[in-house]
């Protein structure tokens, strides 16, 4: 009898790791429909991770968005799921007990039937009290591995993993591949320990970048997974994940059971897309994000923050070019930032204990890095800048790190007077709705349906703030405009029939030059008054 794997569309994702933004609440609910119309997914997607921070950069309410997100694929029996940082729910930074347990109360109430719960150092005791706050909301705990390939994370490591999470109480098991650089051999044995373990359902996440994961999918199918992640077109591959189609005809041909597609759904949803991205949202994906690149495997950056890296990198690159400018060295160009950077990464994770590099910790390991390449660039020393975000991964306040900390960050820890921490990460954390109850009072600002804006504003409070006062909007809308014009303008065509006259200055040696733009008749090109040179030399 064929064995059946079932599709998730990971729609948030496929947005989140091409660039900045998701889509608005009404373009979600607009194509809802469509997606549920194609007929091959058991599970969508629909938040976690960075959609709440989204929303409320664009000063809209993200409880709003979840609600009406969510709902049609409720009716409709499609399966809700979203991501869980553990530790640091659903933000960069760590998130008190009480927090963490009203997130899941929330997140139930307005339809999301499944958290999946990384953490991001597979600390397993930053995972097990959401099982429980999962089972407590009447949500499936979904648990992840967070895959890396590195000398420490062999398949004994991830499959004695799943049996603490299983023994836990976990419902289900998530492969989270989230750079796409395990292998695809390895990946079948971990699905295949898991199996040995307990008969539960294994969903695997991957990401198409450096170019394993079509090999993985079939890999972990053969072994025994349930669900594979999936995104489509024009989304699809580069940064983000293999396309529906390809998925399924490769599985459909290996013999398993799986969901026919309507295409002409498909080509309804595909149209969608383009059509958000030519509205606003392609304004924020980097062209780059949509190649897939080998060089990927070297550094291991997954796929969900390459659409904010190269951003970050033209930033850099111009502190460092105007460095070598007044040094009078030679400029650098953004490919060999990103070179030097992928470089840099390849030194510091094993010298920070190979913590998988997923987030926070992807962009701990990316920034301290980044920070290294600009110190050697203009001169200075490794390590010379470490942001407090960092040194509590270091020091162990999020959790145990997978490997060894190199000598000299532990003498630099010693020499600054830092304290190493051994005990439950949790603890550092203490409760926090109460405050954040009493100032909403004093605001006089409601608390919400199930206190989804309490819960809102004690997990994302700067943003939540910018969101009640207008300022969040205004600045979207102000950004908006500006990504707006740039675009106009680059796109401008150039002036034809246009000469200019220049002096120029060679040697100590002023010499007039007449510049032409566009198709222009040589015999023209002295046909310049005396008083117009007279200006232009005057430049």
């Amino acid at each position: 009898m064929e064995r059946e794997v079932k599709f998730s569309l990971v729609f948030r994702d496929m947005w989140q790791s091409a660039g900045k933004y998701v889509p608005r609440v009404d373009q979600l609910v607009k194509v809802a429909p469509v997606i549920i119309e194609m007929g091959c997914f058991d599970r969508v997607e629909t938040n976690g991770g960075g959609f709440e921070q989204v929303n409320l950069l664009f000063g809209e309410n993200p409880n709003k968005a979840v609600r009406e997100w969510t709902k049609p694929f409720n009716d409709a029996g499609i399966q809700t799921h979203m991501l869980d940082r553990a530790l640091n729910g659903i933000r960069m930074s760590p998130v008190p007990a009480d927090v963490r347990k009203l997130f899941y109360k929330v997140k139930k109430a307005q339809g999301t039937d499944i958290t999946r719960t990384f953490c991001g150092l597979n600390d397993v005791r930053n995972i097990i009290p959401s099982i429980t706050y999962a089972h407590d909301a009447g949500m499936i705990s979904q648990c992840s591995l967070c895959i890396t390939f590195s000398p420490v994370h062999t398949v004994e490591y991830y499959v004695n993993m799943a049996k603490q999470l299983i023994e836990a109480g976990a419902d289900e098991i998530c492969i989270k591949d989230m750079a796409g650089i395990g292998r695809p051999v390895f990946l079948g044995k971990v699905v295949e320990g898991i199996k040995k373990i307990k008969n539960i359902p294994v969903q695997y996440h991957s990401h198409a970048g450096p170019g394993f994961n079509m090999a993985s999918i079939l890999e972990v199918c053969k072994a025994g997974c349930d669900y594979v992640d999936v995104g489509m077109e024009p989304l699809s591959w580069g940064t983000g994940h293999a396309d529906i189609i390809s998925v399924q005809a490769m599985l459909k041909d290996a013999g398993f059971k799986v969901a026919e597609i309507n295409m002409e759904a498909y080509m309804k949803v595909r149209s969608m897309i383009q059509e958000f991205m030519d509205d606003f949202l392609g304004l924020y994906i980097s062209p780059k994000n949509r190649l897939m690149s080998s060089l990927l495997i070297g550094p291991g950056l997954p796929g969900g923050m390459m659409g904010s890296l190269m951003a970050d990198l033209e930033n850099n690159l111009d502190s460092i070019n105007k460095y070598k400018a007044k040094h009078n060295l030679q400029f650098m160009t953004q490919d060999e930032l990103l070179i030097k950077l992928f470089n840099e990464v390849a030194y510091v994770w094993p010298r920070v204990g190979y913590p998988p590099l997923v987030t926070p910790f992807s962009q701990y390991v990316k920034n301290l890095s980044m920070m290294n390449v600009m110190a050697i660039e203009k001169g200075k020393e490794r390590w010379g800048m470490i942001a407090d975000d960092i040194w509590d991964m270091l020091l162990g306040k999020a959790g145990k790190l997978p490997g060894e900390l190199a000598p000299e960050l532990k003498e630099k820890a010693e020499r600054e007077g830092r304290q190493f921490f051994t005990g439950n990460p949790q603890d550092n954390y203490p409760d926090q709705l109460e405050k954040y109850q009493k100032m909403m009072w004093e605001k006089k600002w409601e608390l919400g349906d199930d206190d989804e804006e309490l819960f809102e504003y004690a997990m994302h409070p700067a943003q939540y703030e910018a969101y009640k006062s207008g300022k969040a909007k205004d600045d979207f809308l102000e950004d908006l405009k500006t990504r707006r014009e740039e675009k106009a303008n680059a796109h401008a065509p150039a002036e034809d029939n246009k000469t200019r006259i220049l002096t120029v200055d060679v040697n100590g040696q002023p010499y007039r030059v007449t510049v032409a733009f566009g198709d222009v008749n040589p015999a023209t090109l002295n046909d310049v008054s005396p008083s117009e040179a007279s200006q232009d030399e005057d430049w």
